[in-house]
């Protein structure tokens, strides 16, 4: 059997090619996941799936019932566990009116530290949802490695009346085994539109050798931080308020509302605080949103 490294660099193109894959720095691996959901009259239905490379789903679960309203609980399946240099994830979201679904994650994804060729990764997410429906984007953290590159990416459409209440929590490095986010860049964005019109627009570069990254106008040297949003609240301000007087007090969290999203921040250095925190806020909020009180998928407990 002839080996890859015994080919001439000749034969080692045409390997490439004929394989489907690459070992320098233009290699890719693709993996996307397209979903639709629908009202019906058993709960939301989910109607759509379709997914290429290891993107996957569980069955829809219908923990809070099977009423009209009732909401469609779905778990997002990455097998890898983590992103490498050279992948490429795409998550494509799209909630009709009337509808209303829960997405989250099973467990942490991970951020794995580049190759020797400094390929990055990427992932990107669009969350689309029509007039009346309601979308709750809670995955569990992400953990960027010492050394990690690559840009995530999560686009957000709403019509008019739609609502929309979710969170990402970032954690940097490996401080339980002493190895800091010391090297890489991880570059945020965040678009979230109503009816084609800008309401919120980020982007984060977090590259631990820049100085906004220790800065206390920045980052400050914080290890994980947390966003969570909002938007279709009857009375936003109101909730911003319940969240002040309802949330443990901390200089590490605040809240505020601009343009009708709500907005609630964490920055410091415990991935616990963070989700228990986001999970609070969710907690209060979500009866405010849609009427109903929080259920925490069970796959959070596991």
């Amino acid at each position: 059997m002839t080996l890859f490294h015994d080919l001439t660099p000749a034969r080692r193109a045409v390997a490439r090619h004929d394989s489907g894959h690459r070992f320098d720095a233009e290699r890719r691996w693709a993996a996307s996941l397209a979903l639709g959901f629908a009202p019906g009259e058993r709960g939301t239905r989910l109607i759509k799936t379709r997914h290429e490379g290891p993107l996957r789903v569980q069955r829809p679960f219908y923990p809070e019932g099977r009423d009209a309203g009732a909401p469609c609980h779905v778990y997002l399946l990455h097998p890898p566990g983590g992103l490498v240099s050279g992948d490429a994830l795409a998550i494509d979201v799209d909630v009709a009116g009337n509808a209303h679904a829960l997405l989250t994650t099973p467990a942490a994804a991970k951020l794995y530290r580049a190759d020797s060729q400094g390929v990055s990764w990427s992932q990107h997410v669009r969350l689309g949802v029509a007039e009346g429906g309601t979308l709750e984007w809670l995955p569990q953290e992400t953990l960027a490695f010492d050394g990690s590159r690559g840009s995530q990416s999560t686009t957000i459409e709403l019509a008019g009346g739609a609502r929309c209440l979710g969170w990402e929590l970032m954690a940097l490095g490996r401080p339980a085994s002493r190895l800091p986010f010391a090297s890489g860049r991880v570059e945020q964005r965040f678009r979230l539109t109503r009816d084609g019109l800008p309401l919120w627009l980020e982007r984060q570069p977090l590259d631990p050798r820049h100085p906004r990254f220790q800065g206390r106008w920045g980052q400050g040297g914080a290890t994980v931080q947390a966003t969570l949003w909002a938007v279709g609240l009857d009375a936003p301000r109101s909730a911003v308020e319940a969240l002040r007087e309802g949330l443990p007090a901390s200089p590490c969290w605040a809240a505020t509302q601009r343009n009708d999203v709500l907005l609630l921040r964490y920055l410091g250095d415990s991935r616990n605080a963070a989700w228990d925190l986001c999970q609070r806020a969710w907690e209060c909020l979500r009866p405010r949103l849609v009427g109903r009180e929080a259920h925490a998928p069970r796959i959070w407990a596991t």
